[in-house]
Parts: structure tokens; C-alpha cells; sequence
């Protein structure tokens, strides 16, 4: 118990402007139902701008975009095989609050 009274009257650590940044870009990345479903593809296995567009039923251009976005905020990364370039998920600890919050929508 008394650890939980030291937690309680810790110090307050305040964010720096950058992560706090960081973090609002982050969490606008996953307040976009197109990025969210990108996200949540990608976290189960990598895929082509094509393979995404067919299987989320988006134009290609609407894709590439909404990559655009989350490669800036290094949230995919990518990998070029001959012509065809590849996506996948670039931060674990983005794809796992993107689960949580998933799981929690769907907890009755």
C-alpha cells in the first residue's frame, strides 16, 4: 500500500514540446477511420499500395496518401522488391494501443 500512496505523491513530470508533439500526431494518425484500417492491415501482414486498395476497397490514390501520412510519422515503413513496393507496420507500441483500443470497442 505504501507504494501506492508514493505513486500518488510523486513529483509531476511535465512533457517536452516535442513529445508532446510526437503524441497528438499520433494519436490524429489513429482518429482516421481509413488510417485506422490501414494500420490494423498492416499489423497482420505487409502488402502492396494494390493489395491494400483491393482489400479495403480504396482507390490506390486514397492509399498511397493516407501511407504518406503514416510513413512521415514513421508508423509503416517499406520495402521495395523489383517494381512493387511493400508495407508494413513500423512501431509495435502504436499497433498495440491500436489492439487495446479495438479490444475496448468491442468489450461489452
Amino acid at each position: 500500500m505504501e507504494n501506492n500512496n508514493e505513486a500518488l505523491h510523486a513529483p509531476y513530470q511535465s512533457l517536452d514540446e516535442e513529445t508532446l508533439f510526437i503524441v497528438s500526431q499520433t494519436f490524429k494518425a489513429l482518429s482516421d477511420s481509413t488510417r485506422i484500417r490501414i494500420l490494423h492491415l498492416l499489423s497482420q501482414r505487409e502488402c502492396s499500395v494494390t493489395e491494400i486498395a483491393e482489400q479495403l476497397s480504396l482507390l490506390q490514390s486514397t492509399v498511397s496518401h493516407q501511407l504518406r501520412f503514416l510513413k512521415n510519422l514513421r508508423l509503416v515503413k517499406f520495402r521495395r522488391a523489383g517494381q512493387t513496393i511493400y508495407y508494413s507496420h513500423d512501431d509495435r507500441h502504436v499497433v498495440d494501443l491500436l489492439e487495446q483500443a479495438i479490444d475496448h470497442a468491442s468489450h461489452d
